[in-house]
């Protein structure tokens, strides 16, 4: 299998290249960027790790590697500037996004391609991806809560002196303010996390409001987020590359989950080869399906936005 990452020079792209390859699951890891001595460069650094990790391809150019991709993952982004509105940043980056939409459809991606959004507002970006490129909902996935969702769990782990791998827990709706906790199903161990000893409600506000800062606060720390953003991206290609039908919670094109449609937002996904196998609606808690409700309305408001200034391709097709 074939990797193309679109940005890959940059932290979270060439991070995401080194967690593949460590994995050893990809036969072919190329990375693109408009910085091309940069992307050249990281390849070059992961090229000469190759013989201690995995017998892989490790190259480096430019959109000639989308027609033989099966996975084209794009993590190219802008970062918000001082002073910049949060609309004004979103818009500049589907400025941004829409360009590299048009070089992907140029080059002639794969019929059964997937692409993986991971570019920030991933939402909305994974919904515009949907609207241009013209492919199956369940081809275009984006990264969607799934960092969320592990940064949740080791934050409880740490928390509780609990062994990370067993701590079981999911941040369901918007990559962003809306997102939900879903405590109606965390576990330590298979045991009810509610029931876990030291476990408090106060425990539990705390450490999802941390959840929600943890990316600002490792930009304020170390300025930008990396190591975990490129695990949480090997999870979700692994399981594609795998075929393996992981239950995963990244953002799709909605039609009907919790009453949610023409939205992207992570549900509870089945991940494999095809890209999206099956959204389960599970019995979650009142509040937590209102939440993600919350998010959707959230979410339809901003592309509705950002469709009235730069048109829908999926309306122009009827």
């Amino acid at each position: 299998m074939k990797i193309s990452i679109i940005g890959g020079g940059g932290l979270v792209g060439s991070c995401a290249a080194y967690a593949l390859q460590t994995a050893g699951i990809v036969r072919e890891i190329a990375l693109l960027d408009v910085n091309q001595e940069m992307a050249s460069g990281q390849a070059l650094d992961l090229l000469h790790g190759t013989p201690s990790v995995a017998d892989q391809i490790i190259s480096s150019g430019g959109y000639e590697h989308i027609p033989d991709s099966d996975v084209i993952c794009i993590t190219a982004g802008l970062r918000r500037s001082p002073g910049e509105s949060r609309l004004d940043l979103i818009n500049r980056n589907v400025d941004l996004f829409v360009k590299i939409l048009e070089d992907v459809q140029s080059a002639g991606p794969k019929q059964d391609a997937i692409v993986l959004v991971v570019s920030n507002p991933v939402d909305v970006l994974t919904y515009l991806a949907w609207d241009r490129l013209g492919l199956d909902r369940s081809q275009v996935i984006g990264l969607g809560t799934q960092l969320d969702t592990i940064r949740f769990r080791s934050l409880i782990a740490q928390q509780l002196g609990a062994p990370p791998t067993q701590v079981s827990a999911l941040i369901l709706g918007e990559h962003g303010d809306s997102m939900v906790p879903i405590w109606s199903s965390a576990t330590v161990a298979g045991l009810p996390l509610e029931k876990y000893p030291g476990w408090t409600a106060n425990t539990a506000a705390e450490l999802f409001q941390r959840t929600k800062g943890s990316g600002a606060e490792v930009i304020r720390k170390k300025g930008g987020a990396g190591f975990a953003v490129g695990i949480a991206i090997r999870d979700v290609i692994e399981s594609i590359a795998l075929d393996s039908h992981r239950v995963l919670p990244i953002s799709s094109v909605q039609n009907g989950c919790y009453g949610i449609r023409d939205v992207a937002l992570s549900t509870p996904t089945v991940v494999g080869r095809k890209g999206v196998v099956a959204i389960h609606e599970i019995d979650l808690w009142p509040k937590e399906v209102q939440g993600i409700r919350n998010s959707g309305q959230t979410l339809r408001q901003t592309i509705d936005t950002v469709f009235s200034r730069i048109g829908s391709n999926r309306a122009k097709r009827g």
